[in-house]
């Protein structure tokens, strides 16, 4: 697997509304924010602000099962993870568990954006919850 570094896609900001939080993220990014798009098989609504690598994607559960509904509760709006382009996915993960580092997916799952996507063990990397975005034909430093 090419062991250049991957470039960053986004940063996740877990939040209880996005219709109330996205004006704040607006005008940092002095952007408009994108559509909300429903990620049904992560039980939440999704919506991105910014451009480049200083995309923000702010997350809101819609389920009380989902795992942004579980952090909300625990800890409260605030950073969830950071998320790297990779080229493909099946084989950083492979990559990244050979290195010893502990896989939350095994197996890639739909992501926004109809991307796939896999989370990192925080206990392995260093406390931060690392997502894992299969966008093909990029190159991890471009």
């Amino acid at each position: 697997m090419d062991t250049s570094p991957f470039q960053l896609d986004h940063v996740g900001i877990a939040v209880h509304s996005i219709e109330e939080s996205m004006p704040l993220f607006e005008r940092l990014a002095n952007a408009r924010g994108g559509e909300i798009e429903d990620v049904a098989a992560q039980g939440v609504r999704v919506a991105f602000v910014g451009t480049g690598s200083a995309r923000l994607e702010v997350i809101e559960p819609v389920t009380q099962q989902s795992t942004i509904a579980r952090f909300l509760e625990k800890r409260g709006s605030g950073l969830h993870h950071i998320a790297y382009r990779v080229p493909d996915i099946r084989a950083a993960l492979a990559d990244f568990e050979s290195q010893g580092i502990q896989l939350i997916d095994r197996e890639p799952r739909p992501g926004a954006g109809g991307h796939l996507v896999a989370f990192l063990q925080p206990r392995t990397t260093g406390g931060v919850l690392v997502e894992l975005v299969e966008v093909p034909n990029s190159t991890a430093g471009a």
